[in-house]
């Protein structure tokens, strides 16, 4: 896999003004020479909230911003005109673009229709309560706004699998389309993890399975996106991902391009390994995954007092067993505070997070917009030090790896540098309790070099023995990124260039 930096170019509460897309086109210059070379854009579609939608009540996914629908011509970020400018911009500047698809359900319809249901119980979908019955589903989308620009296809409740609102009983549950069944290979959560919310895409009808690659390939043709960013993938039967992103990636590298011409990442919510690893066996590893149990470790450590064995951090992990299909990150637009999946790290173990996903040579990394910029709807500021880190991973964090997780609290890793980029080579120390001192190994092409911390946290200078050894410090509930002192100069520059 080819050595990317990622950024999730959105958080959940960004102003509804629809400056985003003219934004990302302003800071694609700033963006690339920061040290990212791909960028996760929400979805860009039209929402049921419209002009206020974060994008994932999906639709109409042929709008892009054009069309008066959902009391909006724009979307959240947007017109389809700067949504087209903004991918290009980045593009120009080397930037890969990934696009934001929803395929798991639609939302906000045009208008309900009849359906014989059986409903089934919401902690095991498994389970019926009673038996048919009748209720009024939202499930005709017919778009008028658009007026069948792009497609003619229209949806009913034929396409779908089930719901969770009757609008004649004005109550919620969970209904089964009588005569459909759930995705047969889902989450096991909640006995069958198929419905997530909305009307729920019926995944095994042939109609439906030929207008979402309709809309794909329509999709690729309009936009000329670099890869795609799945959602919700643990909602949808296995075998469909596995047949769409075939023909997604050759279609859109002309039958001959491999994961690093056309980057695919799934989102799959679970904590557990074993999960994540079936998924990727499933889908025959076409994609990579967000390291979900890595962030709830970077959490447990960050809310232990101390008392989590960082000796474990990569245990049970994806980095840590599949690095070459993990996405590692620290937060996002779910796990941010006030969202359903609120897991936010807190602000002191942020850099310490950050160091660890940016500087080892472990998976493709990912960064949030909301640690990057901050988050002004909760009073939220920009992680210090993360800019240093980005440069210092584009630059210096190189060559072959050393990890030294073998104490409770204080654990690193060095990076020996190499001859393609100069003064590199890179020595992180860091720790979540108690403050410490390592003896580490960074190389026999640094002896008599001196290394400096990057961080400014330590403000000694370490002299690297013959042998390529120096005993390296970091303080209490911080890191320390040491690299040489020529290559400190050079950061301090740029940093403040």
């Amino acid at each position: 896999m080819k050595h990317r930096t990622m950024m999730q170019y959105f958080e959940w509460y960004l102003p509804d003004n629809g400056l985003l897309w003219n934004r990302a086109a302003a800071q694609a210059k700033a963006l690339r020479e920061a040290g990212i070379d791909m960028v996760w854009l929400p979805p860009a579609y039209k929402g049921a909230g419209g002009g206020s939608s974060v994008g994932y009540d999906v639709y109409d996914m042929y709008d892009l911003g054009e069309f008066e629908q959902k009391g909006s011509v724009r979307t959240k970020y947007g017109t389809r005109e700067e949504y087209l400018a903004a991918v290009q911009a980045l593009q120009a500047q080397g930037i890969a673009v990934l696009c934001d698809v929803v395929l798991n359900h639609r939302m906000g319809a045009d208008g309900t229709e009849e359906v014989s249901v059986i409903e089934e119980r919401a902690d095991d979908r498994n389970q019926d309560i009673g038996g048919s019955q009748t209720i009024l589903a939202w499930t005709k989308l017919e778009f008028p706004g658009r007026a069948g620009k792009y497609s003619s296809f229209l949806w009913n409740a034929s396409h779908f699998s089930g719901t969770d609102w009757d609008e004649r009983g004005k109550r919620n549950g969970i209904f089964r389309f009588a005569g459909k069944n759930w995705n047969r290979e889902t989450d096991d959560e909640n006995g069958n993890y198929d419905y997530l919310m909305g009307a729920d895409l019926d995944t095994d009808c042939p109609q439906v399975v030929r207008e979402t690659l309709d809309w794909g390939k329509w999709y690729y043709d309009t936009v000329r996106m670099d890869g795609l960013r799945l959602d919700a993938v643990k909602h949808i039967g296995f075998d469909f991902y596995r047949k769409w992103i075939g023909e997604m990636r050759s279609y859109a590298t002309g039958g001959a391009g491999g994961q690093d011409d056309f980057f695919i990442v799934g989102e799959y919510w679970s904590r557990e390994l074993g999960k994540l690893t079936h998924y990727l066996d499933a889908a025959d590893h076409a994609l990579a995954l967000f390291d979900v149990p890595l962030h709830f470790h970077f959490y447990q450590a960050a809310t232990s007092d101390g008392n989590f064995d960082m000796r474990t951090l990569y245990e049970g992990t994806l980095t840590g067993t599949d690095p070459e299909h993990a996405v590692p990150f620290v937060d996002n637009h779910d796990t941010q505070p006030g969202q359903a999946l609120q897991s936010f790290i807190p602000a002191w173990f942020k850099p310490i997070a950050y160091a660890l996903i940016l500087l080892r040579d472990a998976g493709t990394p990912c960064v949030f917009y909301g640690d990057y910029y901050g988050i002004p709807h909760d009073g939220i500021a920009a992680v210090p030090g993360l800019g240093t880190l980005l440069r210092v991973r584009s630059s210096y964090a190189c060559g072959a790896e050393h990890l030294y997780f073998d104490d409770p609290s204080v654990v690193g890793f060095t990076r020996e540098g190499d001859d393609a980029h100069a003064d590199s080579g890179v020595v992180v120390l860091l720790s979540d309790s108690v403050g410490g001192k390592k003896r580490m190994y960074a190389g026999r092409a640094h002896a008599g070099v001196c290394m400096v911390d990057a961080m400014g946290k330590r403000t000694e200078r370490v002299p690297i023995d013959a042998e390529g050894f120096g005993e390296f410090a970091v303080d209490g509930g911080s890191v320390s990124v040491w690299v040489t002192e020529r290559a400190g100069a050079e950061l301090f520059v740029s940093l403040r260039s």
